[in-house]
């Protein structure tokens, strides 16, 4: 009965892993998408900045 429980757990633990890790994949995928575009317009901003003091 042990091994049976144990094997049933198992099962139920190993198939949520596998949508935990495609959820992770996609959030992480997301955010890296977005922290490229937040560093874009940053870099961009500081650019006018300073060609702005320096005139």
């Amino acid at each position: 009965m042990k091994f049976i429980l144990t094997a049933v757990t198992m099962a139920l633990f190993l198939s949520g892993c596998s949508g935990t890790w495609e959820g992770v994949k996609s959030d992480s995928a997301e955010i890296w998408s977005k922290t490229k575009e937040v560093t874009s317009d940053a870099v961009q901003g500081t650019k006018e900045a300073i060609h702005e003091a320096t005139e």
